[in-house]
């Protein structure tokens, strides 16, 4: 009774740490047969006790995911999901540790910094739990923490958009590309916009990030006079608004994140492997 009554949380606290929900799933479903095999008595809380079988889990497994994402073809973005199959998003912390820039920022990160920001930030975990739980002193915990919020605060805006002003610029952008109007792209990009697009070797995609506003636009209006994208459908995923479109080369799913009210980042993820879940809904 009490797993099941923790899984939503596990799961949303295993895909901030892994950015891939079929890892999540792997990683609970180990922690569920661990919590078959123990004493239940012995256990006084068995919350605290779920967080920490999954965290050293995911961290184990983030340490030889980490090896395979660097061999991976092309660049590795998280595996997006739908806002309703991410766990609790109660809090805005919880939301944005979630959200797909946030995740994919993270992969900066080591294993130890990226656990430590997500217990603290998204779970509230106290520092005294937190090192326990990464085996490490509580000013060593401290430190990672600072250490991982110093460097992710360099790639985030403080001043997000309202969901309505996201959905307003993911749709012009939209609209702009799929009617070949470069000038109106223009102006909605961001100076050192780039664009990510993951086809891990499986769907003919860019191998190297795109980077900076002529480059971007030049891309895009490449990619519109070759391919015809139809299907074009607003989605919720990781807390945010998405464009699920189709191609002759497959279907794919579009992100964007926003600073200064521009369109910083585009998140293409083309790997049919990683839109399985989504494709079933």
């Amino acid at each position: 009774m009490d797993f099941e009554e923790h899984r939503p949380m596990l799961l949303g606290l295993a895909y901030r740490l892994l950015g891939s929900m079929w890892d999540a799933e792997d990683v609970v479903q180990e922690a569920w047969l661990r919590w078959q095999s123990t004493d239940h008595d012995a256990i006084r809380e068995p919350r605290a006790f779920l967080v920490t079988v999954v965290s050293r889990l995911a961290l184990d497994q983030l340490r030889s995911a980490r090896v395979k994402r660097e061999a991976y073809t092309g660049p590795w973005l998280p595996e997006p999901v739908l806002t309703s199959e991410a766990g609790p998003l109660d809090t805005a912390e919880l939301r944005d540790t979630v959200s797909f820039a946030t995740l994919h920022m993270m992969e900066r990160l080591s294993p130890p910094e990226r656990a430590v920001f997500v217990l603290r930030e998204a779970f509230e975990l106290p520092y005294a739990e937190i090192a326990e739980i990464v085996e490490s002193s509580v000013a060593n915990a401290r430190q990672l923490h600072h250490r991982a919020s110093t460097r992710l605060a360099q790639g985030r805006d403080r001043f997000q958009p309202s969901a309505a002003d996201h959905t307003r610029l993911l749709v012009k952008f939209m609209e702009a590309a799929k009617g070949g109007d470069m000038d109106a792209l223009t102006e909605l990009f961001h100076e050192d916009v780039v664009s990510w697009n993951d086809g891990g070797g499986k769907v003919r995609s860019a191998l190297r990030p795109v980077a900076g506003r002529r480059k971007v636009v030049a891309f895009l209006s490449a990619l519109v006079k070759r391919y015809a994208f139809t299907d074009v459908r607003l989605l919720d995923v990781n807390g945010s608004p998405a464009f699920w479109t189709r191609s002759e080369e497959g279907d794919q799913i579009v992100m964007v994140n926003v600073h200064d009210g521009r369109i910083k980042d585009i998140y293409t993820v083309l790997n049919p492997d990683k839109l399985v879940r989504v494709h079933r809904m």
